[in-house]
């Protein structure tokens, strides 16, 4: 009877780290998400103030497309 309740409570031990581990998994997946939306907002902010950039970075990408598209000089 002393042999099942040891391996009763050494499976309670591993039940609670295991749940402890998933637990601090998801803790930690929320953290990078919420650090991940703090930085994507700071850096539209920081791009909202020069929208001249935004305009110009928008240009240049669409000069590349068109090129990539452009049927080939002869």
């Amino acid at each position: 009877m002393a042999r099942y309740q040891q391996v009763a409570a050494e499976q309670a031990t591993r039940t609670t780290k295991t749940r402890q581990q998933q637990e601090d998994l998801r803790r930690m997946a929320f953290r990078r998400a919420v650090e991940a939306y703090a930085e994507q907002r700071q850096l539209q902010q920081e791009l909202a103030e020069y929208p001249e950039l935004i305009a110009a970075d928008y240009l240049i990408a669409a000069h590349a497309a068109f090129r990539r598209n452009a049927p080939p000089a002869r």
